[in-house]
């Protein structure tokens, strides 16, 4: 390959990328979709820009690995063991309710027995990737439907072994012993592997990075960090297993690492833009040729793909009691088909049991499946959010109107809001994601609403358009910006009044014109400085007195710096020069302060001579 030619796929790549995925999230349909229809286009069926889509599937599964990494970083140990019995428990039912309702459908319309089972074992693992960014895209992660879909991903990546020796045994013709002992063999790998990572990891790892942090050098750091999670993947694949399941194993024993703050931002970047290749390459992957040839079958294996796994979620959810407006993302997730079907199939057309065609027909309706599933998720949100709305009354009643404020996050932020604003007489109306917190919100009064706050539907259903005030208390700071946005944008009559969450949030904040911020740790910050002030001996009105001249002066010094925020240089020798006016005004004050007090002192004492001196009464 000529070096020109080494270029092309990272230019046609990167443009496909930058195209497509601002236009999808545009028309609210989320980056992954993005990514999948760029993948489409420039891959052989269409524009056929790029021809080996899976050389590319390959490097870009590393984007998975390190998602998995991260998440297993987000995960104590003890959390994760409180979760075990979700993940072997509501885990082992989803994958095997749901490989058996396929292999029965399969069966009951003519599909021999043994390609029924590879078929339906395929078809009934998930997609981890797809599921996991579309938490992340939709700050889902931490809900309860979040953390069930992590516990089914998970047993989903340990069946891996299993399936994979299962499909040797069912070739026609096949040594079942040979089969037996090779199942054996890698289930001892298997073994072996998680128990070297589990125990390496705990003597090896904190020590290791220890030693390279003491380096002070980032980039060797960041190397390191690639280095870990790689060395996990790649001896899980060695034995067999999947590579995103040693990385996040890897994440969670360093979940409670003084590193794991920094081992996140540097993996971030790479991170999302591998795994956002990834979903180019599936996208890429898709046989439009097989679809156009057999879209009869194509279409059947589509529809029993999402209509049997949906049955059996939806009486999951049902059992595990997750929050009805919770339900419907944990059944989409899961529905799904899985890139490790992908696997199954194509070893089961290499012992026979599948034929060429029918490999393709299967590979073809999973990818279909990942392309539409946030399109329903989409769709299911809206149907959700239009029920909870109309849940919120009677039928006979007519629904109460839109109060005055609106608070866009019922976070700990949001919620210490909302409390004084009911503590006065005031009525807010809320909107989140979570719906714990709704519940808990409309037993005592809230009129509240599910759903993300950067949806415009959602907001003028829940009275953007009449609101005087929008209270913006979400905690992300790209979601922030976006209702902020779309509020200026469509709803001029409402002032806002918004959460930072530091100095670049507040910066990004005022460029949109704001003026009522306020930076959320800041004012606890100059609270615990007063209590310090007061607790060395300085008057509690002289410490109330510092603490308000340095928040006045901290907002003045922002203000002046706002418009060089872009030149560095320049920002740092106003931060210099304001700090040092400040500690010059500190001083004066502190002698002007000392005079006062020595002064007083002194007239204490004259005082005091007078009363028992010359003051005297003679006998």
């Amino acid at each position: 390959m000529t070096h020109e030619n080494w270029l092309i796929v990272p230019l046609v790549l990167l443009a496909a990328a930058v195209v497509a995925v601002p236009l999808a999230r545009w028309a609210r349909l989320g980056s992954i979709l993005g990514y999948l229809v760029a993948g489409i286009v420039v891959g052989p069926q269409v524009l056929a820009l790029i021809h080996e889509p899976g050389t590319i599937l390959h490097v870009a599964e590393l984007g998975v690995v390190l998602m998995l990494f991260l998440v297993g970083l987000e995960l104590e140990p003890k959390r994760l063991w409180a979760m075990r019995r979700p993940i072997f428990g509501w885990g082992s039912v989803q994958l095997l309710g749901c490989a058996a309702v396929l292999a029965l459908l399969a069966v009951a319309v003519g599909v021999p027995w043994r390609l029924a089972v590879v078929a339906s074992l395929g078809l009934a693992m998930s997609s981890t990737a797809v599921a996991m960014a579309v938490l992340a895209e939709r700050n889902l992660g931490r809900t309860s439907a979040g953390e069930s879909v992590l516990s089914v991903a998970l047993l989903q990546d340990i069946a891996a072994i299993p399936v994979l020796a299962l499909v040797p045994l069912l070739a026609v013709g096949g040594s079942a012993a040979e089969a037996e002992g090779s199942a054996w063999l890698a289930a001892a790998k298997a073994v072996a592997a998680i128990v070297t990572i589990v125990f390496g990891g705990r003597l090896l790892l904190r020590p290791a990075l220890r030693w390279i942090a003491h380096s002070r050098t980032p980039e060797i750091f960041t190397a390191a960090a690639l280095l870990l999670v790689l060395s996990t993947a790649a001896l899980m694949q060695f034995v067999g297993l999947s590579m995103a399941l040693g990385a996040f194993l890897a994440g969670v024993l360093l979940a409670e690492s003084e590193y794991r703050r920094e081992l996140e931002t540097d993996l971030e970047p790479f991170k999302g833009l591998l795994l956002g290749l990834f979903f180019i390459a599936v996208g890429m992957g898709l046989d439009l040729a097989a679809v156009a040839g057999q879209p009869g079958t194509v279409l059947a294996v589509l529809v029993a793909l999402l209509v049997g796994k949906s049955l059996v979620l939806v009486l999951m959810a049902r059992a595990m009691k997750l929050p009805v407006v919770e339900r419907p993302a944990f059944v989409i997730l899961l529905a799904q088909g899985g890139e490790f079907g992908f696997v199954v199939f194509q070893l089961g057309e290499a012992n026979g049991v599948l034929s060429s065609a029918q490999n393709s027909a299967l590979v073809a309706a999973v990818a279909i499946s990942l392309a539409v599933t946030p399109l329903l998720l989409t769709l299911a949100e809206r149907w959700t959010t239009r029920r909870v709305a109309a849940n919120g009354t009677r039928p006979d009643e007519p629904p109460p109107p839109p109060a005055p404020i609106l608070i866009a996050g019922s976070g700990r932020y949001g919620q210490v809001v909302g409390r004084l604003l009911h503590a006065c007489g005031l009525q807010a109306t809320v909107l989140d994601h979570d719906a714990e917190a709704i519940e808990s919100l409309r037993k005592f009064g809230f009129t509240v609403h599910y759903g993300d706050a950067t949806r415009l539907d959602l907001l003028r259903v829940a009275g953007a358009e009449t609101a005087r005030v929008i209270v913006v208390a979400v905690d992300d700071m790209a979601t922030s910006l976006e209702i902020v946005e779309l509020v200026r944008e469509h709803f001029p009559q409402a002032q806002i009044v918004a959460r930072a969450r530091n100095v670049t949030h507040y910066f990004k904040l005022r460029e949109l014109g704001l003026t009522h911020i306020e930076r959320e740790t800041f004012d606890a910050a100059l609270r615990s400085a007063r209590s310090v002030l007061e607790l060395t001996g300085m008057e509690p009105h002289a410490a109330r007195k510092h603490a308000m001249r340095f928040r006045q002066h901290n907002i003045e010094l922002l203000e002046a710096t706002l418009p060089l925020q872009r030149d560095q240089a320049a920002l740092v020798a106003a931060a210099k020069a304001g700090r040092q006016q400040f500690d010059q005004l500190l001083a004066v004050e502190r002698e002007a302060e000392a005079a006062r007090y020595a002064k007083a002192r002194a007239g204490w004492s004259d005082g005091a001579d007078a009363a028992s001196g010359d003051g005297r009464a003679t006998p």
